[in-house]
């Protein structure tokens, strides 16, 4: 293996890198530190270019890797194009956030190398890899979590996160090890095969791959929210700046949802029949919990987190299934939210650099002080829901048909239920999402206007944007995410 390949593998995210280490310096230089965020743009603005353009016209042309580590496909590329996304979104409404904070350079550092975690782990084609792309991300991101030093809330929410994902990487990297020991592998592709020989050859390996897959939906359970591993997450997001409460709900997130397709689709499929009903369970009540506990909720971000937690209960719907049309939704459903939610928490910033708090009754009569940011909360929270002709609602639709499908033919008729279940929590979901709107349409409040920051009212117009353009043209991106769900099945065809 040359060293050039390795270096030309990975040019992307030492591009990343390197604008982190120099966000310090810039900022120890400028004195306008809104240029700091511009140069953040610089790089992830020109890898969402080059993922844009190698997927024009539905042809996926990407460079070589010419290593075994890391593989640049459409799957890989659509994850990664969603990382950057948010991460664009987060950088563009952080200026006015962060502008009476310190250390302005180490807090677009931090967001670049979380997307740089993020974007190894949509690429990694080996346990050690992906597990490595997962730690730089979380170590980043415990670090944001905690920045608003001034705020006992967001250093409580800094360390939870820092306990919770330092004991998530341990269950995580003992499952590793177990698999390793078992498949006498990190190759993702090629544990499958190797697991199954050893089945058949030494006795008492299935039940070490079982204790193993125990032990990693534990792990990435807390990644990404699930039930019963969920309860840092509120915390966390009402604690933490809230552009990075839309960093980790809508990118984070999705960084475990991307390890866990990889791993059980791919690498351990061989197996599927040792965990599809354990994750339909939890992905049922992770659904249900989430729904349930938002609608108490008075705080809009603690609101915003519980919904988050019910998504990922949506999601996880794709690996019992484990179809090609499936992995299509689930990518398809990663791409929304990475955009609905993102756009949702945005809005929440805009209102608190305004000086609005976060609780539900502070949104009372939005809509006559700034009615772009209650017709932008409006469509987010109408998308969350499912709501047509949104995103959300596509994305859903092919998430929760998957299902249906799957219990038909070739699956077990019990896959069914799944459907249904998402369907009655997307209902039911409704109720909470309608609950704002109606404080900000209906309901009197104070009557001065509510200016919205320039660079923060760009995110979320992008993320406006994409949240109706996804749900306009939803057959191209169906389409387009078919492919990359086969880029990702092929392994194991």
């Amino acid at each position: 293996m040359e060293v050039w390949d390795m270096l030309d593998a990975f040019l992307p995210q030492l591009l990343l890198v390197l604008f982190a280490l120099l966000m310090p310096a810039l900022d120890y230089w400028l004195k306008d530190k809104r240029i700091l965020a511009f140069a953040a743009l610089i790089p992830m603005l020109g890898y969402g270019l080059a993922l844009v353009t190698w997927t024009i016209g539905g042809h996926w042309e990407p460079p070589e890797t010419g290593i075994p580590l890391i593989e640049v496909n459409l799957f890989s590329g659509t994850f990664a194009l969603a990382f950057v996304a948010v991460g664009i979104i987060v950088v563009l409404s952080s200026p006015d956030y962060i502008r009476g904070e310190r250390n302005h350079g180490e807090y677009y550092s931090l967001i670049l190398l979380a997307v740089t975690g993020m974007t190894v782990v949509a690429l990694a084609t080996d346990l050690v890899v992906l597990f490595i792309g997962l730690e730089i991300a979380g170590i980043a991101s415990f670090a944001l979590s905690g920045f608003s030093k001034k705020e006992r809330r967001s250093a409580e929410a800094a360390t939870k996160y820092f306990i919770v994902g330092g004991f998530s990487s341990a269950l995580t990297l003992f499952a590793i090890s177990l698999f390793y020991g078992v498949s006498g592998t990190t190759d993702i592709a090629a544990m499958g095969s190797q697991m199954e020989a050893m089945f058949s050859s030494l006795e008492g390996t299935r039940s070490v791959a079982t204790l193993a897959t125990v032990m990693l939906i534990a792990g990435l359970g807390f990644k990404i929210a699930a039930v019963p591993f969920h309860m840092w997450a509120p915390d966390v997001y009402e604690g933490a700046p809230t552009p990075i409460s839309g960093l980790l709900a809508a990118a984070s997130k999705k960084m475990g949802v991307a390890a866990m397709f990889k791993i059980f689709l791919v690498g351990i499929i061989v197996t599927k029949s040792d965990w599809d009903v354990a994750i339909a369970v939890i992905a049922i009540v992770t659904m249900t919990v989430g729904n349930l506990i938002a609608i108490s909720q008075a705080n809009i971000k603690r609101m915003l987190a519980y919904s988050s937690i019910a998504q990922a209960g949506y999601i996880l719907i794709v690996l019992p299934v484990g179809t090609e049309y499936a992995v299509a939704g689930g990518l398809f459903h990663v791409l929304t939210h990475a955009f609905m939610k993102s756009g949702a928490f945005m809005v929440v910033a805009a209102l608190a650099v305004r000086g609005v708090g976060e609780r539900l009754d502070d949104y009372k009569g939005l809509s006559r002080r700034s009615p772009f940011l209650a017709v932008a909360m409006t469509l987010f929270l109408l998308s969350l829901a499912g709501i047509p002709p949104l995103a959300g609602f596509a994305s859903k639709f092919v998430l929760f048909s998957s299902a249906v499908y799957a219990s038909i033919d070739p699956g077990p008729s019990w896959l069914l239920w799944l459907a249904v279940a998402g369907v009655l929590n997307s209902a039911l979901s409704l109720y909470y999402y309608a609950r704002v709107i109606k404080k900000m349409y209906m309901e009197k409040g104070p009557e001065e206007r509510v200016t919205v920051p320039k660079m923060t009212g760009a995110a979320i117009l992008i993320a406006l944007i994409m949240t109706i353009v996804l749900g306009i043209y939803f057959d191209a991106v169906v389409e387009l995410c078919q492919e990359a769900a086969g880029s990702l099945l092929q392994a194991v065809s």
